[in-house]
């Protein structure tokens, strides 16, 4: 964890999972700057293996459960979010990824962007999902 000083005063909190791309590429899975959060990428890639081979939908709501998890550890949640980004390696996982997205966000209906993408960095990883947060005054 690393808190610093940052704009107008407000403590930037990086946090890591020990994802093993964290430290190669040189970023953390969550940064918090005042009162606003977000997170690195989140694949279904559980304790360095790929879950969910083959299924978008499963694959969705892994990845949604790993970055709320490093969302809560700034003090964060699924209210809270106020963005999503979901890329997705073909159109036909669209509909199944979406529905994953609603189980989640459907009361919170944050803004989101699903964008087709040719590959994610494992072959086995059909969606990566990105979160933003904004947490309100205490």
């Amino acid at each position: 964890m690393t808190d610093v000083a940052g704009p107008d005063d407000a403590t930037v909190t990086r946090l890591g999972s020990g994802g093993p791309w964290e430290t190669v590429y040189g970023y953390s899975r969550v940064v918090r700057a005042g009162r606003s959060a977000w997170t690195a990428g989140c694949t279904s890639t559980v304790d360095g293996v790929v879950t969910h081979v083959g299924d978008a939908a499963a694959q969705t709501a892994q990845a949604l459960r790993i970055a709320l998890a490093a969302l809560a550890e700034v003090g964060a949640g699924a209210a809270d979010v106020v963005r999503t980004r979901l890329y997705v390696t073909d159109r036909l996982f669209l509909d199944e990824v979406g529905r994953a997205h609603n189980a989640v966000f459907g009361p919170v209906r944050p803004a989101a962007t699903l964008v087709v993408v040719a590959g994610l960095v494992d072959p086995d990883h059909l969606v990566e999902v990105e979160l933003e947060a904004y947490l309100p005054p205490s």
